[in-house]
């Protein structure tokens, strides 16, 4: 996330704690009025690891899916993408999501669950772009620069996929790749 969308908000009456939650795009610190910019700093970053975290272990079931994609459809293509049917599916191991305009239905893979949400939208978004440009032509990509976080969720899932490709390496720590010699 970038700093543009966190406020910090100090007070004089928090003495110690430091907590954090998401409105709308934002992310609102609370931080006492006391810490120094350091600390602002180090708070910051952490709280926003910790909202992710959060966000990661949350899985949307089916009907809020289908909510969560209405209020997409709102926010980002003026309601013009409506869906009969926005579904998790187990048996799509090589894309994200599909579409079939014809019936209206949207399927995420279940391989997004537990990935941000802001990513989880984008793939939503993107399944609901094609309600109205069946094609990945530019019309499509002018419809998905309105979800402002389209670059980054696309950055994301390149890189869950590219980590998915590599070989495991025994013995290496924290499920990094060590170099070949």
């Amino acid at each position: 996330m970038d700093s543009s969308t966190v406020e910090v908000r100090r007070s004089a009456r928090r003495s110690r704690t430091v907590s954090a939650y998401r409105e709308g795009d934002r992310t609102i610190v609370l931080i006492p009025a006391r810490m120094s910019h350091a600390e602002e700093q180090r708070w910051v970053a952490q709280m926003l690891d910790r909202l992710a975290a959060q966000e990661s272990r949350r899985v949307l079931g089916d009907d809020a899916l289908a909510a969560r994609a209405r209020e997409l459809s709102d926010a980002h293509l003026s309601g013009r993408a409506k869906a009969d049917q926005v579904r998790w599916v187990t048996n799509q191991n090589s894309r994200w999501g599909s579409c079939t305009p014809s019936e209206r239905t949207i399927r995420l893979s279940h391989r997004l669950q537990g990935m941000p949400q802001y990513v989880i939208d984008y793939v939503l978004l993107h399944e609901l772009a094609h309600l109205l440009v069946p094609d990945h032509g530019p019309r499509f990509w002018a419809l998905l620069e309105a979800y402002p976080r389209t670059e980054r969720a696309r950055g994301y899932l390149e890189g869950v996929a590219s980590a998915a490709r590599l070989p495991h390496i025994p013995g290496a720590r924290g499920g990094e790749a060590e170099p070949c010699g």
